[in-house]
This record gives structure tokens, sequence and C-alpha cells, in this order.
């Protein structure tokens, strides 16, 4: 119904370690999904975090999948979507052979912002509505949290912006390898340096003590590129976050990786 009113892409997220999920209810919604045809399709993983989220609390954390399970609804949906002919971009995402992301994947110039994988290769991202976030080149901004609020300052004429962060040189390195891992599992140790000069350089060394640790099965160096083994890359999310500085810094807790 909605191509035949005009609508050219059809998008579709589908959720795995939701409450009482099993890998038989993943299959079905998969084909249930895959019925519609969709153009593109994102996987992603129940977020359970009652702390910030409060009407969760009424789960029961016992009827939610484990993190094995959830792997494994994870990489079987990936696994029926691809069957059916999609191509599978990054961490998450799947798209039809012909769709534009699909070519901007093969071409590795895939990017990932705050609503997922994109093409779209501006430097600018502007969020509209409560406690949205932008991207501009020179760091984040985020609008006012509270709907009221926030409504109030647009009607006023003035800018619905609560906070924001300037980007280091530091944080644009580290930004970009962490991008770059999640679209390509990869990223050039050489382009980060004549990208960034020292605080690539840095960034470099870090990579380097991973790569030769004991976590060297999740980062290996090959040639001149930093590239996450295929077996490692549902885990990709656990490589990059080596890479933020700030992950660890603040009192805030997080959903599970996977």
């Amino acid at each position: 119904m909605r191509r035949a009113r005009g609508v050219r892409s059809v998008n579709l997220d589908l959720l795995y370690g939701l409450p009482h999920q099993t890998g038989e209810s993943v299959a079905v919604t998969v084909a249930q999904a895959l019925t519609l045809a969709p153009d593109r399709l994102a996987l992603f993983g129940y977020a359970h975090v009652p702390w910030f989220k409060k009407h969760q609390t009424m789960i029961d954390e016992a009827w939610l999948p484990d993190s094995a399970a959830r792997l494994a609804q994870s990489q079987l949906a990936a696994r029926l979507i691809v069957d059916a002919g999609y191509e599978a971009l990054g961490l998450d995402h799947f798209a039809k052979p012909q769709d534009a992301l699909a070519a901007a994947a093969r071409a590795g110039k895939i990017r990932r912002n705050f609503q997922g994988y994109t093409e779209d290769q501006c430097e600018t991202l502007i969020g509209l509505g409560p406690s949205s976030i932008s991207r501009f080149r020179q760091g984040h901004a985020q609008n006012i949290v509270a709907t009221g609020e926030y409504e109030k300052a647009v009607d006023c004429g003035e800018l619905a912006t609560a906070r924001g962060i300037e980007f280091s040189l530091d944080d644009l390195a580290r930004g970009w390898v962490i991008e770059r891992l999640m679209c390509n599992f990869a990223f050039s140790a050489t382009e980060l340096v004549e990208r960034f000069g020292a605080a690539g350089q840095t960034v470099l060394c870090e990579a380097s003590r991973l790569a030769i640790s004991g976590a060297g099965q999740l980062l290996r160096l090959d040639g001149e590129n930093f590239v996450v083994p295929e077996e490692s890359r549902p885990l990709v999310r656990t490589v990059a976050a080596r890479f933020d500085k700030y992950l660890n810094n603040g009192t805030g807790r997080h959903s599970l990786a996977v």
C-alpha cells in the first residue's frame, strides 16, 4: 500500500532479546517481516535499562534471554535475513543488493550516526524534538529533555539547546576509529595518523597494544590495517569500546552489548 502511494523505500526495525522471546519466535518474526519485502532491515537487541526507563521495572528479569541466548537469536535472525537475499551491512543492518546503502557499503563509504547506518556523507546531523542530539563539526548539542520546556523555548523563538560538548582532536581521532570499526570492521593505521597527527598516533599505540595482547583475537594487524576477525565481528561493540575514553569515567550504567 505504501509503495502504491509513492513511498520508494520501506525500512523495518526488528528486536531480539525481548521477554519470553525464543529462537523459534525470532524465526517467525523474521519470516513475517520478510513478507513485506522491506528495502532495509535493522536488527537491534532489546535494551533492558530499568534504572533509566522506570516502566521496565514491571518486567521480571527472569523472563529475559541471557547473553548466550541473545547472541544466538541475533545470529539466527541475521542468517535468515541474509539467506533471503539481503546484504549484511556493518553490525546490525541489512539491505537489498540494489539499495543505495548496500552500494555504499560495498564501496566502503557507509557512515554510522545516532540513527544507525547511512550513506549520507554530511558531517552535520540536526536533531529535532525534546532530548534529541545534533552533531556538528565542532561537537554535539542536546535539546532540552522535558517536552514542555522544549516547546516553551521553541514557541518563544529561542534555541532549545540544553547542553553541548566540544570535540578535541583526540575525540575526533577516537570517533573516527570507532566509526570505521562499526562500519567496516577495520581501519587504516596510515589514514589514522594522516588525518589526526599526534592524536592519531596516540590512538594507534593503543590499537597496537590491544592487537598484541590477549585480546588479539578481537583485533589483529593485517598489513597496515587493524581488522576485527570475522569470527569476532558480533563483538565489535566490545572492540570499539576499548577506544572510548569516556565509557568508564562516569557513573552511568549501560545495556548489554549483544
